[in-house]
């Protein structure tokens, strides 16, 4: 655990970590790394229907603490062990938070370690729900959400998405990271803290009439991740995003926009910003758009589409006479030449900082979830090792909180 990730906000915080019985408890090993290597101590509690989907031994392993799972194991309850677990942590984490385990909480019932820890804390508590969809519809899991928000308990997801039961909808568990990021901002820290972040993502839609228009392959994972890694770090952060099909990053300010031009607007809107990180893919050209749809004839010429340079944001962002943001970073999406082009367009941008990456289609990076990016500054280029975008973000958020940490150089 380097240095480099230790959280302001989570230093020295203790987190009592109930894990649910869920298909979701697999995401828990990563969630006591990620919580580890930013200060946060974590001890496990886990449901007897947890240890079905994960081991005690993998998470004693990973949190190097004791995990606790009977209500009457002898040697811990002659010290009343289930009061002291409840009152020495900083805050209750519940996740997966089950349709069971919800409502078990609600009627205030202690039949395992698991659910009397939580009658007895006198700490804040936060859920991460995650179960079936229709399960997380039922009006009765929806009334017991209602019920445990009344009583102070905090709620992070869940998100939409394909399940593993294959239905799609709300039900997943936040991901480590967004659950991490809720707990920074419950402390009210991180190394950003203070800051604004301004980031662009995914494609724009340039019409070609009102049925139609130009775009490019871009899912805006990328610029979504960064996003939610910016905030996490205690950034007050503007997304604005293109057409994605994406959920928006928890605690993030979402602007939806479709061209170009509503795009260089809602930046423009949104300074002054101390960071800007241009992930889009925006359209370098737009078309004198049609009012009504074009009409295919037979024995009728093609029509004519009158292309026009779009604006350039990152450039503009660069150049602001009067609001530059103090660090600016630009993506370069290339297919051949890579480092040699992203070197190129870092200069004639006037940007601080390009992320460059292959976006060839033997890649998979377009449409993906992983990227192989070199990071290009004044100092020598950066190869990363392929990782997820998640990771990605969250090491360029990193490299940002470094920038800052020291003075912006």
């Amino acid at each position: 655990m380097g240095d480099e990730t230790v959280s302001a906000a989570l230093a020295g915080k203790r987190v009592l970590l109930v894990v649910g019985g869920g298909i979701a408890a697999v995401k828990v090993p990563d969630l006591i790394r990620r919580l580890r290597e930013r200060g946060a101590s974590v001890c496990p509690v886990m449901t007897r229907a947890a240890a079905e989907f994960v081991t005690p031994l993998a998470l004693s392993a990973l949190s190097e603490e004791k995990v606790f799972t009977e209500l009457f194991d002898l040697t811990d309850e002659a010290e009343m062990g289930h009061i002291q677990l409840s009152r020495q942590a900083d805050i209750v984490v519940v996740a997966p938070a089950t349709a069971n385990l919800m409502a078990r909480m609600v009627s205030g019932m202690a039949d395992e370690l698991a659910t009397t820890v939580l009658m007895a804390t006198d700490k804040p508590v936060m859920i991460a729900p995650a179960m079936n969809v229709r399960m997380w519809l039922h009006p009765a899991t929806q009334r017991n959400l209602a019920q445990l928000q009344a009583d102070g308990v905090s709620v992070v997801g869940p998100n939409e998405g394909s399940m593993a039961c294959g239905e799609f909808g709300p039900g997943r568990m936040a991901e480590p990271m967004e659950i991490v990021a809720a707990l920074e901002r419950h402390f009210g820290q991180g190394p950003l803290k203070g800051l604004h972040a301004l980031v662009t993502s995914g494609p724009t839609h340039e019409p070609i009439d009102p049925v139609r228009y130009i775009a490019n392959r871009s899912s805006g994972k990328q610029g979504h991740a960064i996003a939610a890694a910016l905030r996490s770090l205690g950034a007050r952060v503007t997304l604005v995003s293109g057409p994605t099909a994406l959920a928006d990053p928890v605690g993030v300010d979402v602007v939806r926009v479709e061209t170009a031009l509503q795009m260089r607007d809602a930046c423009e809107s949104a300074l002054p910003a101390d960071i800007a990180i241009c992930a889009a893919a925006v359209a370098d050209w737009r078309v004198d758009a049609a009012g009504q749809k074009l009409k295919k004839q037979a024995g009728q010429a093609l029509p004519d589409l009158k292309l026009a340079e779009n604006p350039d944001i990152l450039a503009g962002l660069s150049g602001h006479a009067q609001q530059r943001p103090r660090l600016v970073i630009g993506f370069a999406a290339e297919t051949q030449n890579v480092v040699e082009y992203a070197t190129a367009k870092r200069a004639k941008k006037s940007c601080d900082w390009i992320v460059a990456n292959d976006v060839s289609p033997a890649t998979g990076t377009f449409g993906g979830d992983r990227n192989a990016v070199t990071l290009i500054s004044a100092a020598e280029p950066e190869s990363w090792p392929p990782m997820a975008k998640t990771e990605v973000a969250e090491r360029l958020a990193e490299r940002v909180a470094w920038y800052f940490g020291h003075g912006g150089e």
